[in-house]
């Protein structure tokens, strides 16, 4: 059974910080609601490095599956749909492709310690995903579009 997170507005840290703090001692995150920005999640040092350590530990056993073992692509191929259940509207091509890219972006981000890059490959799979799912936009956006629509305005006009 997972432990919830403790989550209290942001204020309570400012006001009440000892307390606040304290909700770290029966959770392993703290879940600080903001009003004027994004929420934030406070945890603590040791409970930060567990985390990229297991985040490592995953990526490298399965990279060094992926590199070693005969067969280790097809069972990939095979696990995806469980672990990422849209993918199964994409092209077999891109399953595969996917498959690849996720093995060697996970890699690679646990090399730099940031894992921003694999979530972003993750979302535009995701969306590469939701196109191939709906036919008629698939088709309005790989439909041959030989028509100059003209200049394109600058996105920085009137910014």
């Amino acid at each position: 059974m997972a432990i919830e997170n403790a989550a209290v507005n942001f204020s309570e840290l400012v006001n009440k910080n000892k307390q606040t703090l304290a909700l770290l001692n029966e959770s392993p995150r703290l879940l600080l609601h903001r009003r004027d920005g994004e929420d934030l999640v406070l945890t603590t040092a040791a409970r930060a490095e567990q985390d990229q350590s297991v985040v490592s530990a995953a990526t490298r056993i399965l990279a060094a599956m992926a590199r070693r073992e005969p067969g280790s692509t097809e069972l990939l191929l095979d696990v995806l749909p469980d672990a990422f259940p849209w993918v199964r509207f994409l092209p077999e091509a891109d399953v595969h492709a996917f498959a690849v890219e996720l093995v060697d972006t996970m890699r690679a981000a646990d090399s730099v310690g940031n894992s921003a890059s694999v979530a972003q490959l993750l979302t535009a799979w995701q969306h590469t995903a939701e196109v191939h799912s709906d036919p008629e936009l698939l088709a309005a956006l790989t439909r041959n579009h030989d028509e100059d629509y003209g200049p394109a305005p600058d996105p920085r006009a009137g910014a």
